[in-house]
């Protein structure tokens, strides 16, 4: 069974805004469709036009949406019965941009959608995010890791102004 080494590089934003101000931001750049009808829309489409207009209905000013939200902070909050720790992952990405990475290395499908951790320290709010090309750089391909860089670059923008 081969094993593939992979270094990740991780963007770790701070921001002095509270946490509920740095969601909102990142909620309000990003698309929050109905996943249900999403996937309804996509999976029906007949043509390859109606299934991009599908996804560019859905994702938000960033180019991107959001496939699912974690409250990872509500499980420990319910251990402990106080307001924190306040701990939120989505699931982000754009299946166009997905599809352009999985065809080149079909290993890009294990990282996309991507990860934001957006959780509150005593230094401030964080957004995490591991960078798409460090992840496919053991697969050196040069095609992927071009999107790669594009995805990461409105990833890192997206995470700028929300801390902002």
């Amino acid at each position: 069974m081969p094993i593939r080494k992979v270094n990740i590089e991780r963007i770790d934003v701070i921001s002095s805004k509270p946490f509920d101000a740095v969601v909102s931001a990142l909620e309000a750049a990003v698309g929050r469709p109905d996943m249900a009808k999403f996937i309804k829309e996509t999976e029906g489409a007949r043509t390859l036009a109606e299934m991009e207009s599908a996804v560019q209905s859905a994702v938000g000013a960033a180019g991107l949406m959001i496939f699912l939200r974690l409250d990872l902070g509500a499980v420990l909050r319910k251990e402990t019965g106080l307001d924190t720790p306040k701990i939120v992952r989505f699931l982000i990405g754009n299946p166009l941009i997905m599809r352009e990475m999985v065809r080149y290395t079909v290993d890009a499908g294990s990282y996309a959608p991507v990860t934001i951790l957006v959780d509150q320290r005593p230094d401030g709010v964080h957004l995490s995010y591991d960078r798409m090309v460090s992840l496919l750089a053991p697969y050196e391909n040069q095609k992927a890791l071009a999107v790669a860089r594009d995805l990461d670059s409105k990833v890192e923008n997206l995470l700028g102004k929300a801390a902002a």
